[in-house]
């Protein structure tokens, strides 16, 4: 395998590492990258070109839950460590494997219910464009919202209800459209429901990791003829890039999103529906 091959590979797990989490769209980059790149790949079969977007996911999901390994370890129990730092001291840790569940369930539902559907109907690039814009229109709102609020009813994630976990939920599905994003619905979801922008996203990152992982293993496990030898340097280049992207993104995005809040990112996916108008319409 040559090396202009793996640097297609390198750059393909770069756009998912960077994109997966953050409030950008995943989906809407990969509309882009997928013709440019993997399409133009005759090794590449339709099944192989998905195989690896799944492998690449993986390295993604890697990344959170090496970020926050101590957390999920103290959510299945396998740690006596209940409290975490905070400004001012030291306070016990209140977020449940019960609140995560509760979160995840409405998606997981409605996914399940509506896959057909949204194959056959959400997954082209006018549904994308249009999920691009009205997820942006939402993230305003809840900055906007936000702003008038004196102070956050969560301020962090072990301050989140059952209640707010399960409105949370169901702003999660807003992100079974492809484009919406997983991030910018339940972050949005979260600040309107009374959580800070960190306790939001928190929030969203640790629910990510069971609902991503479910979905990439069983794509994987249908897909797995096509993992072949002569293809595995292509997708352990992907994975590693995917991987150490998506640990940077996420560092990056948890220290700015208390300050910059969610407006930038409503800007950019504008700026992107407008390129991918530009490039397909």
């Amino acid at each position: 395998m040559d090396l202009v091959l793996l640097l297609k590979a390198f750059i393909l797990g770069m756009v998912e590492g960077l994109t997966e989490y953050i409030p950008v769209s995943s989906t809407g980059h990969m509309i882009i990258v997928d013709d440019v790149w993997l399409q133009s790949e005759q090794f590449l079969t339709k099944y192989g070109a998905n195989t690896f977007k799944v492998v690449i996911q993986l390295g993604s999901i890697l990344a959170v839950v090496i970020h926050f390994w101590d957390r999920f370890v103290q959510l299945l129990g396998l740690s006596r460590f209940t409290r975490t730092r905070m400004a001012g001291g030291w306070r016990r840790q209140r977020l449940t494997l019960g609140k995560v569940i509760v979160g995840l369930l409405p998606a997981g539902v409605l996914g399940l219910l509506f896959k057909d559907f949204i194959d056959d109907y959400l997954f082209s690039t006018a549904t994308v464009l249009w999920a691009l814009v009205l997820g942006s229109v939402l993230m305003v709102a809840a900055d906007r919202i936000e702003a008038k609020r004196f102070r956050p009813r969560a301020e962090t994630v072990d301050d989140v209800t059952y209640g707010q976990a399960l409105c949370i939920g169901l702003f999660q599905c807003l992100s079974l459209w492809p484009g919406f994003s997983r991030s910018g619905a339940t972050i949005s979801g979260g600040v309107l429901m009374g959580l800070s922008h960190r306790a939001a996203a928190d929030f969203t990152f640790i629910m990510a990791v069971p609902i991503m992982f479910g979905a990439s293993a069983v794509s994987l496990l249908k897909n797995w003829e096509y993992m072949s030898w002569d293809m595995l340097p292509f997708f352990v280049v992907g994975f590693i890039s995917a991987f150490i992207f998506a640990w940077l993104s996420i560092g990056f995005f948890l220290r700015v999103i208390s300050r910059v809040k969610l407006l930038p990112f409503a800007a950019y996916r504008i700026i992107l529906a407008l390129v991918i108008w530009f490039i397909y319409f």
